[in-house]
């Protein structure tokens, strides 16, 4: 059996907001997945600047290959949102490593709850621990349309 897993020195995972490319993140969000096609650009970027942001980095061109967005108190509770990888970049544990740096990175401030909604990638985040709501009736939610 081939291991795919991505060399972890090829990608550099960062949450520094100064690295990311937006104009990247806006038209692969917008344009590339189900969640958030026709997102405004004015709409990515306060996201952005109300969230978390990581990316993934490749080391030899320092061009961006993943995105996760996380709202969070830093304290008790996050929602990992907008994970995307570049369509180049898959099948290699990318997608993976990056939401255990958003974990890894929020757990010593005390945050215990990660939250995330998925139509089509559960096996994924289920390798980190990721299970269905065990109590769904507590959950609510408000859709303003």
């Amino acid at each position: 059996m081939t291991d795919h897993a991505t060399p972890p020195s090829r990608y550099e995972i960062s949450p520094d907001p100064s690295r990311l490319d937006a104009e990247r993140v806006h038209r692969w969000l917008s344009t590339d997945t189900y969640w958030a096609l026709g997102r405004t650009r004015e709409q990515q970027d306060r996201a952005i600047a109300g969230s978390l942001n990581f990316g993934a980095y490749d080391r030899v061109s320092g061009e961006q290959a993943a995105y996760a967005r996380v709202v969070t108190d830093h304290a008790s509770f996050a929602w990992v949102c907008d994970v995307y990888v570049d369509p180049a970049a898959r099948g290699h544990g990318l997608g993976t490593r990056l939401v255990t740096a958003v974990r890894d990175h929020l757990a010593p401030l005390g945050v215990r709850r990660f939250v995330l909604a998925t139509k089509d990638a559960h096996g994924v985040y289920a390798k980190l621990g990721f299970t269905p709501l065990a109590d769904p009736e507590m959950w609510m939610a408000l859709q303003v349309d």
